[in-house]
């Protein structure tokens, strides 16, 4: 493993995570929010001195689901000021990306950084998951949805 992913590993440890291993340095956990619980994976980059953090939603989109699910995603990731959503148009996933760019000598990972990285990005899973799902449950209208969690 590298440094990243050897400070990665540290943080969840002290924080009281439960993570797995899956491939070199990546980890994968669960969270449980307010809205639901989905599966975060911790994706350290050390030819690129990247780390990147996702929250993958629970359920993929169906294809006839995916356009509306792709203007919520849109409409939310307008206003964020702290990463992004994705989703997979050939399978449907949803996930919340958040990452920091620490390639430079002068820039370490810290494990306030690593805080910040991966509550910021929970926090906002949970509070976009809820008009997902309505949006792919519940025919709901996604400007309405955003609105809701963004009012």
């Amino acid at each position: 493993m590298g440094e990243l992913a050897d400070k990665a590993r540290e943080f969840f440890v002290s924080d009281d995570w439960k993570f797995s291993d899956l491939e070199e340095g990546v980890l994968r956990m669960g969270f449980a929010g307010r809205n639901g619980n989905w599966t975060c994976i911790a994706r350290p980059r050390e030819d690129r001195g990247i780390f990147l953090f996702y929250s993958i939603a629970a359920v993929n989109v169906p294809e006839e689901k995916r356009l509306m699910v792709a203007e919520y995603l849109v409409r939310a990731n307008y206003g964020l000021p702290l990463g992004n959503f994705e989703m997979d148009f050939s399978d449907g996933e949803v996930r919340f990306k958040t990452s920091i760019d620490v390639e430079s000598e002068e820039y370490m990972l810290t494990p306030a950084m690593l805080k910040s990285l991966v509550y910021s990005n929970v926090l906002t899973m949970d509070r976009y998951l809820g008009g997902l799902m309505a949006v792919i449950y519940g025919n709901a209208v996604p400007e309405q949805e955003i609105e809701k969690a963004e009012g």
